[in-house]
């Protein structure tokens, strides 16, 4: 008798719901399970920066039920989102919408990939083709796209917030900007982009962080300009490892700075600051603490891929760092994987 294992199902950690959940008018990431909790765990630090009254408490209260209501609706929002844009949407620039190819990648991200893909690679040989940003923190940058496909896909993204088609927004910290799944460019963009040429220099630099057993990624566009964003606070991100490229456009301001790894916000005192160059990604773990700072002139378009390995983020939450408790989504979810029972193979039996 032969069995045939079902797909994995992708998952997000419980967690999702009760924990970094981002109050921007206190600048503050917060675990909010019930209002005792919520007081006994952040009364100081509240009433330090302005939550003073009762009715700024009551409006705290409220504004994070609103929050873990619109988390409980995101999947099936984002789906519909997504069959909608696919049914009614018309591109500006199709071709951004083909496979990728080596044509829209650097020449230097090429030869980073061929040489990690090549016989006898190493992580000194990979670092001699890579830019050190820091050692100690081991974040590196290296060219990723050209010049030609930036501009290209910076006018599809354009296109498609001029449009009247739905959006959702990457998150709560960045209020413009969009999610590659929901336009349709996971699948011809972000999973080769993974599986063919990030996946194996990661697994080069960062093998103690799942970097060789990626499966699966969450990709959205950021958008900094004049009466929008400006900034970035600090924070984490929900990934084993991260790729922030820029796309443009001409800026001024804006620098990345990183602090420790899983660092408290509270403790950055001498962060490390690295300016972007359009075109050119930076590698760095999720788990590194890190922010932007706030945009001079112009506008800043960045393409960010969080980079998943369940392997690793099925023992251990990035967010609450405990086991997960795992809780079924839609698609890649938050790259918690799930294993389905296994079925019968009934032709085997006949």
């Amino acid at each position: 008798m032969a069995t045939v294992a079902a797909p994995r199902r992708f998952c997000r950690c419980a967690c999702f719901y009760t924990d970094n959940l981002y109050v921007a008018r206190y600048g503050l990431h917060v675990r909010f399970r019930s209002e005792q909790q919520l007081r006994r765990d952040y009364g100081p630090i509240l009433r330090n920066r302005g939550c003073v009254s009762a009715k700024d408490f009551q409006q705290l209260l409220a504004e994070l039920e609103q929050e873990v209501e619109r988390r409980q609706r995101l999947g099936p929002e984002s789906a519909a989102r997504k069959a909608l844009i696919a049914s009614s949407y018309h591109p500006a620039r199709p071709e951004v919408y083909d496979s990728l190819q080596d044509a829209a990648l650097a020449p230097e991200f090429l030869a980073v990939t061929e040489y990690s893909v090549s016989p006898g690679a190493d992580p000194k040989g990979l670092l001699q083709r890579l830019e050190t940003v820091s050692e100690e923190k081991r974040i590196y940058r290296v060219p990723v796209f050209t010049a030609p496909f930036c501009q290209a896909l910076l006018e599809e993204l354009e296109h498609f917030e001029q449009s009247d088609m739905p959006k959702g927004r990457p998150n709560t910290m960045n209020n413009y900007g969009v999610l590659l799944h929901e336009l349709g460019l996971d699948e011809p963009l972000m999973t080769p982009l993974r599986e063919r040429f990030l996946q194996p220099v990661m697994a080069l630099l960062y093998p103690d962080c799942g970097g060789g057993q990626l499966d699966s990624h969450r990709a959205f566009v950021v958008k900094y300009a004049p009466g929008q964003d400006l900034e970035l606070g600090c924070h984490y991100d929900n990934a084993e490892l991260t790729l922030n490229v820029a796309l443009g456009k001409v800026f001024t301001g804006g620098a990345l700075y990183f602090g420790g790894l899983f660092q408290a916000p509270a403790a950055l005192t001498e962060p490390l600051e690295v300016e972007h160059v359009v075109g050119q990604g930076v590698l760095h773990r999720g788990g590194q603490l890190h922010g932007a700072r706030p945009l001079g002139t112009g506008e800043r378009w960045n393409l960010v891929v969080w980079l998943r390995a369940s392997a690793v983020r099925n023992r251990l939450c990035p967010m609450c760092r405990c086991e997960p408790d795992l809780v079924d989504d839609e698609g890649f979810s938050d790259g918690f994987t799930r294993e389905e029972p296994t079925t019968v193979d009934v032709c085997a039996l006949t």
